[in-house]
């Protein structure tokens, strides 16, 4: 499964229908309605509801850009189909964000199956592609493609949003959407060894937490940020990662191990508590049909004293150098970043970048606002990239933890 894999309208279907299923089943009449809300900035509208306006000749005009990147777009120059990658069905409901572009725009957008690495591969064989207007995927590895020198420079409408850490100066790579560390429980397991709920990393430390619990390995994101997340919490940094192992220590003997496949033993009850990205956790909760709802808890975690304890993962996208249809690239980029759409990564249970500044509401799915105000906390993206293949061999050579090689 590639890496970058509406809200209930009656009670009837709360119980029957995840949202994420919700969005699937009644996709053409979510997009229409989308679609009705697209076209306008967020201060004043035109008389017609439109951002753009009519030429001479019958084409559409469009305004797009922030700040000395904003242009008019003319939709005679526009394409029919649109290749962006890693933009795919199945992940962080971008199948809801593609039916809702072509439906607004008439430029379908080509199903790019692949995770963000293999794009960045693609990228390197392949420059320049005559197909492939922009990055999407990890905000990292879209860095990584800035640093080798193949993305330009644009600032879509709404880049102001954008938090500082979480976009590139120069408007090279932007933050779109975010994942972040979450502690995923058995709630059913936990009231029947009378345990509380956790809320900091120090709760995993009880034995009886620590005995079935998992940690991803290293080399997958998830449990990367996952041990990044603990360090943090326990005063290290990307320089000093003897927080992490001194924990590492105190659970070790409890039982607890590096496991891949997580949400598959979590369901089958192998498992009791793991660490993960709050989709992972959320999605298990409200997708699978493997477990209650009911019995699956997800909590943004603290450090020991309440500090700080969940490290925030971007993804985003960057525009290709010398793209083969530029005008497409930015009307694509200013449509992700509008708030409408950004609503759409929620029901996936994928944060959206504009919620960070509070400009879309989080649905009752998920964890609370305050547990992400209180706990969540950004890692400086190249620094990390800069410093991650040590990070990574450093954890498989001192983790006391089973399984850390698997």
């Amino acid at each position: 499964m590639s890496q970058d894999n509406a809200t209930d309208v009656s009670d009837s279907l709360t119980d029957s229908l995840s949202r994420r299923r919700f969005l699937v089943a009644n996709g053409t009449a979510a997009t229409a309605a989308l679609a009705g809300c697209l076209g306008g900035d967020d201060g004043d509208d035109d008389s017609d509801g439109s951002d753009g306006g009519d030429t001479t000749d019958g084409a559409e005009t469009i305004e797009v850009g922030y700040g000395d990147y904003e242009t008019t777009i003319s939709t005679d120059d526009l394409p029919d189909e649109l290749y962006v990658y890693a933009v795919q069905t199945g992940w962080s409901n971008w199948d809801a964000v593609m039916d809702a572009f072509e439906e607004e725009y008439d430029i379908s957008l080509f199903d790019d199956q692949r995770t963000s690495g293999e794009a960045l591969t693609n990228i390197r064989t392949n420059h320049p592609n005559h197909d492939y207007v922009a990055y999407n995927g990890a905000y990292s590895v879209g860095l990584q493609a800035w640093d080798e020198g193949f993305t330009t420079d644009y600032k879509p409408k709404g880049y102001e949003s954008v938090p500082d850490e979480f976009k590139t100066d120069d408007g090279h790579v932007t933050a779109t959407r975010q994942m972040t560390v979450a502690i995923n429980y058995r709630k059913d397991v936990y009231e029947e060894r009378g345990l509380d709920e956790p809320e900091t990393w120090e709760d995993l430390k009880q034995p009886e937490i620590a005995q079935d619990l998992a940690i991803n390995v290293p080399g997958a994101g998830s449990g990367l940020n996952a041990m990044l997340s603990i360090n943090h919490a326990y005063g290290g940094d990307l320089d000093n990662l003897d927080p992490l192992f001194d924990y590492f220590d105190d659970i070790a003997d409890a039982g607890a191990e590096h496991r891949r496949n997580l949400d598959q033993q979590f369901t089958a009850g192998e498992i009791s508590t793991y660490a993960e990205y709050d989709f992972g956790g959320l999605s298990t909760k409200y997708n699978s049909d493997d477990i209650p709802e009911e019995d699956v808890g997800v909590v943004i975690p603290k450090g020991p004293d309440g500090g700080e304890g969940a490290t925030q993962v971007p993804y985003g996208y960057g525009m290709l150098q010398d793209p083969p249809n530029e005008e497409a690239a930015k009307l694509f980029m200013d449509f992700v970043l509008s708030p409408d759409v950004q609503e759409l990564f929620f029901d996936g249970f994928v944060r959206p970048i504009r919620a960070s500044e509070d400009e879309v509401e989080a649905p009752e799915e998920f964890p609370p606002s305050e547990q992400y105000d209180d706990a969540a906390f950004g890692i400086d993206q190249a620094e990390l990239l800069d410093k991650q293949q040590g990070i990574i061999e450093e954890i498989l050579e001192r983790s006391p933890l089973p399984g850390v090689e698997a």
